[in-house]
């Protein structure tokens, strides 16, 4: 690849507090926790480093409040090499975080998004040369809607590709999605987009030629089955290699920086998507979605 693909993300930064336990506490109930991390997270700043790791200069937009995890989590940017000045810090809300209790075969997440709502679109206005000196503009939906579409608007504007990762999901609107050229949902934010559930692969093909005919390239990602997108009309799923799984995390966030990295960097879709992949099976065989993200030598050796 060509050095320094020039990726600009605009989204979230949240430190994950996370409880593993047997099992979840019913109603009223205390129970004993088993171990404890805090983790750096928050999908803007785990796609943003995935980019870094991937070799890009990569430039984060986002906000935190000004306290020991808003302070954690620059230090993790500038650490990985992602350029964190147009990461604001909040005098009067706290750092997002994410808390999280995991359990076997259950976990359920709470979200406080703190200073991430304060990544208006003003912020994105006042950072808006980082989008335009970009080759590829990442966004996602941890920030306020009306900042992913000022964002989008800037990029297409400045004829820099956009690539929309739809997730956590929420309703989207005709005049925003039609800003992206590139759309990653998952299975169930596929589903979500579309009112339909997919019970087989031809289900899936189907939906996907009927999907806004002429809108954003579809990729859907798939997890351990890989990313599937449309090629020449059909149906095409670059596979997951087959790894030992710790911590599936991050899987989602890597694929999506490691595509921006590789379309930036030149490659076509069909390849852009298969490195994204083979990155993205590598994120999972450590704990943390960021501890995770691989580094450009490491792809290129599997």
């Amino acid at each position: 690849m060509p050095n320094r693909p020039r990726i600009a993300i605009a989204g979230s930064l949240n430190m994950d507090l996370a409880v593993s336990m047997q099992r979840m506490p019913r109603q009223g109930e205390t129970v004993k926790g088993e171990q404890f991390h805090a983790v750096p997270g928050g999908k803007g700043a785990n796609q943003a480093l995935a980019c870094a790791r991937l070799g890009a200069d990569a430039a984060l937009i986002g906000a935190v409040g000004n306290d020991a995890f808003g302070s954690m989590l620059k230090e993790q940017m500038d650490a990985n090499n992602v350029r964190s000045d147009a990461v604001a810090i909040i005098q009067d809300v706290p750092t997002g975080i994410a808390a999280i209790l995991h359990a076997d075969r259950d976990n359920s997440i709470v979200i406080v998004e703190g200073a991430n709502g304060r990544c208006t679109p003003g912020w994105i206005k006042r950072n808006a040369e980082l989008i335009r000196q970009a080759q590829v503009l990442l966004v996602q939906l941890e920030i306020p809607l009306e900042s992913v579409r000022e964002a989008l608007q800037i990029a297409r504007d400045s004829g820099v590709l956009t690539v929309l990762n739809p997730a956590p999901y929420v309703e989207l609107p005709d005049d925003l999605l039609r800003l992206a050229n590139y759309i990653t949902p998952n299975e169930t934010e596929f589903e979500c987009l579309t009112g339909a559930v997919y019970g087989t692969e031809e289900e899936l093909e189907a939906g996907m030629r009927q999907w806004r005919m002429g809108g954003p390239t579809l990729l859907v990602t798939r997890g351990g089955k890989g990313v599937s997108f449309l090629k020449d009309g059909s149906l095409h799923t670059v596979k997951a290699p087959q790894v030992e799984v710790v911590d599936t995390t991050g899987a989602g966030d890597c694929f999506n920086g490691a595509f921006c990295v590789a379309i930036a960097s030149g490659l076509d879709l069909a390849e852009a998507v298969a490195f994204g992949v083979k990155a993205a099976s590598l994120s999972v065989t450590k704990f943390g979605a960021q501890a995770g993200m691989p580094a450009l030598e490491e792809v290129h050796a599997r």
